[in-house]
This record gives structure tokens, sequence and C-alpha cells, in this order.
């Protein structure tokens, strides 16, 4: 009983597992240098986990095995190297189907798990808002479901099925365990699918208002830990949490700024991308990640201090294309250059990206180009009319405030003359009120239909 109880803890508090045993696995189509860069980003991962790295290994293998993924002689030098470096648990940086899972469990008598599952334990501990809880709640559950048969697994004994955590309360004559935990994990499922779809409709409310007062949004994105939450706090005086390790932040945050030419724009922070992302959780987070999908622009952040920043930069580009937002305009943004003493080094960037920005959240340089930038992309969607309004239409002039940039406003006894840019979705409600521009200025567009 004393191996099962630390079992225990080992599952259902990650926190507890102190030391952890890293194996890469290296194909032939990848490079010893990429396979080590995945390793190292496992091993960032675990730290963040709060589990200390004790040793690492890259085993190297032609094809996929189907017993343990790698062969047996390489498996039993995997756990030696294990059981040496003291470790209560064995992470692989690939995914594990879950037999294999199985069969390593019952092979080494100790805890081994994936990036997906360690991933989905990090989320879990850094989800805040209920939406995101419930988001991860829905994928581990998902995950866990065809892995019940593992000797490391008790999700039954979280209490999310009915019944309780034990299996006699609700177990029929002749019913297996594993039956009853199938049976309450597949009710969970169902639960968090319909809780979420509640939380979901508040969501989807929220940014219907949102809409019906059309101003722009840019939706930050790019890989975990390359400070797009610094950039949304600098840019925008916000106060959501950064914190040196990946996946800091997985709620998603709104936030109002005023751009230099008085237009305003709504920024929009996203949870953080990453190699080998699990399914289940761009899934789960696919109507948080709808903020990305809707948004008129996307300013792609990257760290500039990555030794992996075109793996990354395609690991962004696949996602976003995933959620159906890799055709947006963006402007891609090299974060933190504060911290590169090489000038060399931005200078290669610069020649590579020449259309990009480079900044730094920290001490604010950049950020004016990145305003104007920002302010020029969202210019170029604007037109720029001149409208007169009668007094009686201060609904229309809040609207005008709220959603275009007034560049001139007089009260005259016919009305009020305004000058704005407006955004596409506002130009049909001023249609009725467009008035001749005065002389010299820009031609204003065809008054629509």
């Amino acid at each position: 009983m004393a191996r099962e109880s630390a079992i225990h803890t080992v599952k259902e508090d990650p926190r507890k597992v102190e030391r952890a045993f890293l194996v890469g696995v290296q194909f032939p189509d990848q490079s010893a240098e990429e396979s080590e860069e995945l390793l190292a980003e496992l091993a960032e991962l675990t730290d963040t986990l709060g589990v200390a790295v004790v040793g690492r290994s890259v085993v190297r293998i032609r094809k996929p095995q189907a017993r343990y993924l790698v062969g047996e002689g390489k498996a039993d030098d995997v756990l030696e190297q294990a059981r040496e470096a003291g470790a209560d648990v064995v992470i692989f940086d690939d995914y594990l189907t879950p037999s294999q899972q199985r069969n390593w469990e019952a092979r080494a008598e100790l805890a081994v798990i994936d990036r997906q599952e360690v991933i989905l334990d990090i989320f879990a501990q850094r989800a805040h808002t209920s939406e995101a809880s419930l988001q991860v709640e829905l994928a581990r559950a998902n995950y866990s479901l065809p892995r019940l048969r593992r000797q490391w697994t008790h999700l039954h004994r979280q209490g999310g099925g009915a019944g309780g955590a034990g299996g006699a309360a609700t177990r029929g004559e002749g019913e297996q365990q594993l039956e009853v935990d199938s049976r309450l994990v597949r009710r969970r499922i169902a639960r968090l699918k319909t809780q979420l779809e509640q939380v979901q409709k508040q969501r989807r409310t929220q940014r219907a208002k949102r809409l019906r007062r059309p101003v722009p949004v840019a939706a930050i994105v790019g890989y975990t830990n390359a400070g797009k939450s610094s950039l949304l706090n600098t840019m925008t005086n916000a106060k959501v949490l950064t914190e040196n390790k990946l996946f800091a932040t997985l709620d998603p945050t709104v936030r109002r700024v005023e751009l230099p030419n008085k237009q305003p724009l709504l920024l929009a922070d996203t949870v953080g991308f990453i190699r080998k992302l699990p399914h289940l959780l761009v899934e789960a987070f696919k109507s948080t990640l709808e903020e990305t999908a809707l948004a008129d622009l996307l300013v792609e952040v990257v760290d500039v201090t990555s030794r992996s920043i075109e793996e990354e930069q395609t690991t962004t580009q696949e996602v976003l294309a995933e959620l159906g937002a890799g055709e947006k305009p963006s402007i891609t943004v090299f974060n933190k250059i504060d911290l590169i003493e090489d000038d060399l080094v931005i200078r290669r960037l610069r020649r590579r990206h020449p259309d990009a920005l480079f900044v730094s959240a920290r001490t604010g340089e950049g950020l004016d180009l990145l305003a104007a930038r920002l302010a020029e992309s969202v210019a170029g969607s604007m037109q720029q009319v001149e409208l007169l309004v009668p007094h009686s239409r201060y609904d229309l002039m809040a609207r005008l405030h709220s959603a275009a940039t007034v560049l001139r406003e007089e009260y005259e006894d016919d009305g009020i003359h305004v000058t704005a840019n407006i955004p596409p979705d506002l130009q049909g409600a001023v249609a009725e009120f467009l008035s001749p521009l005065p002389a010299g200025a820009v031609d204003r567009p065809e008054r629509p239909c």
C-alpha cells in the first residue's frame, strides 16, 4: 500500500513529483541539434511544473516500435539511466499511445508520462477563470479516458463523476471497476461540455457587444514566453500576469489603447503556442482562440533571444492556420532586444525580416514604432468622410467617438459638421449623413448603395 499511496500523490498532485528523467526520440528526419532543442524545451516545461530534471537522454531510432516506441534494448538502457539518476518519473518528449504508456509503467515500475501530459498539468495549474479551468478539465478527461487501465491513473479519485470517488456505490452486479471508471469519466466529459457551453455563451454575448461598437481588434500571438503579456501591459498600462515561465498566461485579456492618430484599438492577449501542442488543447481552447480568428490584425511576437526562431514561427503559423487565421494581415515584432549584446544578431534578423519591428516590452524601446505601424495598418482599412449629423443624433456621435477617429467636429445651426476616419463596419450607419468634402480634401469613396 505504501507504493500505491505514493503513486496517488504523484498523479493527483504532480508538484509532489521531485525528480524527472527526460527522454527524447530522434527520428531519421531530425537533426541531433533539433532533438536536443526539443529536449531542452521539455526541461523548461518540467521546470514550469515544479519538477527537477535529474537526467536526460536522446534515443535514436529508425521507426517507431509498437510496444515501447523504442526497441526493448534501448528501453532497458533508458530505465537503467533513470534509476541511476534517482528519478521517480520518466517523461517522454514524444507522444506515447495508451498501450505504450501501460507497457512502460509495467516494465519500469515508475510513473511514465509524455510531453502532452506535462502541458496538460501546466495548463491545469495556471487556469484561473472558470472558462479556462473547464477547458483544461475537458482536455484532461478526454486524454485520460483511453488510459484508465494505466497502473498510475486514478482519475475517479478526483471526485468528478456522479456517485463520488467510490466505485462500489455506483457499480452494478458483475460490473468491473474499469467499466465504472469509464462511465464516470464519460459522464464527467458530458457535464463539462454542458458547463463550458454556458460559459462560452456569455463570451459570445460579450463579443457581440464589442462588434456593435466596431473598434478594430489586434490579437497578440506567438510562441509561449515570447513576451506577449509584457507587450500588452506596456502598451496599455494593464496588469496582466507576466512570468519568465512557459504558459504564464492562459486567460485571454482585451485592453483598449489609443494610437498616435487618436484611433482606438483593442489589443487581445492570447495563450502562447508551442511545438507538439496537444490537439486536445487546441480543440478545448478554440472558443478562447476565436479572439485571434476574429481579429482585424495580428501582432506576432517573437523572442529574439530564442535559438529556434524559425521553428517557433513555423509552429505559430501552423496553429494560426488551424484556427482559420493564417491569411490575416500581421505585424512581426521581435521582442527582448534589450537582452541581445551582439548587434550582429539584430542586423542578421533585420536582413531576413526587413518588414519586422524590433522592440523591448520591458524598456519600451521601439514601441513608438509599433504604435505608428498599428495606426498605419488600421488607417488602411478606414475611410475619411465629411458628415452633417443632426443635433438629435447624439447616439451616432457617441459611436463615432467610440469606434472612429474624429478629426474635426463643429456645431453649427444646421447640424454637427464632422470629419472622421471610419471603419468599414460603420460606413452603412453614416451613409445618409455624408456631405461634400471641402475644397482640396481627398475625395471620399462613393456613397454606398
